[in-house]
């Protein structure tokens, strides 16, 4: 089980298609659902039961069965990604954490490009949005990262 994190706009998507296409697995991204289920990336507390239910129901049976999954997920706090990497590794599936942190700036440009797109299941999130939720996302410190079968941390300087 790979688990992709990071802000909108660090490329977890762009990475999920290309790890799909590379090998075979099944890659779940929570914006495509929840954009045609709701057409919002959030609903009434909505998101969090579509990924740790009805998604994770889904991967918990890949896993079971021997196929790779993709979490395409955000994870933005330590509670959530050690829920999924501990239930994975229960399963006997190895837990991968990929960390994806470009500038703030970059991620800005690449949001205001999806912005001004519009492309349908693409959430428009502003500047000052995107602020507060790099305040809430808790990056991955070298005790979390441990408890991972394999980790990749792109660090903001290097993307």
């Amino acid at each position: 089980m790979t688990l992709l994190i990071g802000l909108p706009g660090a490329g977890k998507t762009t990475l999920a298609k290309r790890l799909e296409a590379e090998r075979p697995a099944l890659r779940l991204t929570p914006d495509e659902w929840m954009g045609r289920l709701f057409g919002a990336s959030e609903h009434e507390g909505k998101r969090w039961v579509l990924e740790s239910e009805l998604l994770w129901g889904v991967a918990t049976r890949a896993l079971t069965l021997g196929v790779d999954v993709i979490l395409d997920y955000g994870c933005w706090s330590e509670e959530e990604r050690e829920l999924f990497r501990t239930q994975a590794q229960s399963l006997g599936a190895q837990a991968e954490l990929v960390v994806l942190l470009p500038p703030m700036e970059v991620l800005w440009e690449r949001l205001n490009a999806r912005n001004a797109a519009a492309t349908s299941g693409v959430f428009t999130i502003t500047r000052t949005e995107l602020a507060s939720y790099d305040e809430l996302f808790q990056q991955p410190g070298p005790d979390e990262l441990a408890r991972y079968d394999h980790h990749l941390v792109m660090p903001r300087e290097h993307q």
